[in-house]
């Protein structure tokens, strides 16, 4: 597979949350203790077959970023 996105962060599925229409996916990123957390449908979810323990690849694309602190 080749794609144009360029933010591309490999790791491994640590959770995945399915609800009644959106699941929440988290991915532990490879080299260090950041979790990625990702919402997508329930149905993507089950369509990839996305469970704990799996190798995964997070793709950002975003014009936006936003950071807050207090």
């Amino acid at each position: 597979m080749r794609l144009s996105t360029r933010n591309q962060l490999t790791g491994v599925i640590t959770d995945v949350t399915l609800g009644s229409v959106m699941a929440t996916v988290k991915v532990k990123l490879d080299g260090g203790e950041q979790t990625v957390t990702s919402s997508i449908t329930r149905e993507a979810a089950v369509e990839l077959g996305l469970e704990a323990g799996q190798a995964a690849t997070v793709f950002v694309k975003s014009t936006e970023v936003t950071i807050g602190v207090e």
